[in-house]
């Protein structure tokens, strides 16, 4: 009995955190216009302006150099970037500005794990859901050789983005700093990859960008057969270092200062 109602009340912390999370995004309404209307002007902006002569991809993921059409290529640096840009907004907003109400159930001895638990799944959902429409407009103007692996290798790039918004949500005391440093990041980190944008893109600095994995397996996806699985761990792994550290922060925040009584 004890542990059916253990497993119970777990449930409904970690369901009723994550409904309430949920009914946040639903509110942000300009992370929605974004998605609804952003997504698709950038991606459909990038294939009609970019020229579509080709253009050399340095895919360390199958150890080649690859030719492909530049328009094709801006399209998944496009959906890379806007993805990344769009979720890792909606998670620092959903982060910075329920974060004194989190603190607050918290303290009153809400779990702390249950808390979190319930932001990565709203993470994972907005990600897949991002990712599959991104995907779905790529699909509209060409077709990947793998549109599975591209829907698969945007998300771990948002959730990547996703991980910095909740870590940057726990850290950061200004809204307007968090949400600059999401979005220069994303421009960097995905312009630098593409070789429309930077001639000399296959400079090795940019293995060590937080959506290279991303890129290397969505352009993989994009023009070969092969299953990059090393790129794809390499965003999850930049999402659990972010994890972490909001993780850290939130604890930190909401430990208990009050002196301990005695006698």
């Amino acid at each position: 009995m004890r542990a059916g109602s253990g497993s119970t009340s777990t449930w409904t912390y970690f369901s009723t955190a994550t409904r309430y999370a949920l009914l946040e995004h639903s509110r942000n309404r300009l992370a929605l216009v974004l998605v609804i209307f952003y997504l698709p002007l950038w991606i459909s902006l990038g294939h009609v302006v970019i020229t579509s002569a080709e253009a050399r991809f340095l895919l360390r993921a199958t150890n080649e150099t690859i030719t492909a059409p530049g328009n094709n290529i801006s399209n998944i640096s496009g959906a890379l970037n806007a993805v990344t840009l769009i979720v890792g907004f909606m998670m620092f907003s959903v982060t910075f500005t329920a974060g004194r109400f989190d603190h607050r159930l918290a303290m009153a001895g809400y779990p702390r794990a249950h808390l979190i638990a319930a932001k990565l799944a709203a993470l994972l959902i907005a990600s897949v859901l991002t990712s599959a429409y991104a995907t779905a407009v790529v699909c509209c103007y060409w077709h990947p050789r793998q549109p599975w692996l591209l829907g698969l290798a945007l998300a771990t790039g948002a959730l990547t983005y996703g991980g910095f918004g909740v870590m940057l949500g726990a850290t950061l005391r200004g809204e307007l700093a968090g949400m600059l440093l999401i979005i220069m990041t994303s421009i960097i980190d995905t312009g630098l990859q593409s070789p429309i944008a930077n001639p000399i893109a296959d400079n090795d600095i940019v293995r060590y960008l937080p959506s290279y994995g991303a890129m290397q397996a969505a352009v993989t996806a994009g023009f070969r057969d092969s299953f990059p699985v090393f790129y794809l761990l390499l965003g999850p792994l930049w999402f659990l270092g972010a994890v972490v550290v909001a993780g850290i922060a939130f604890h930190r925040q909401t430990r208990d200062r009050r002196p301990a009584l005695f006698g």
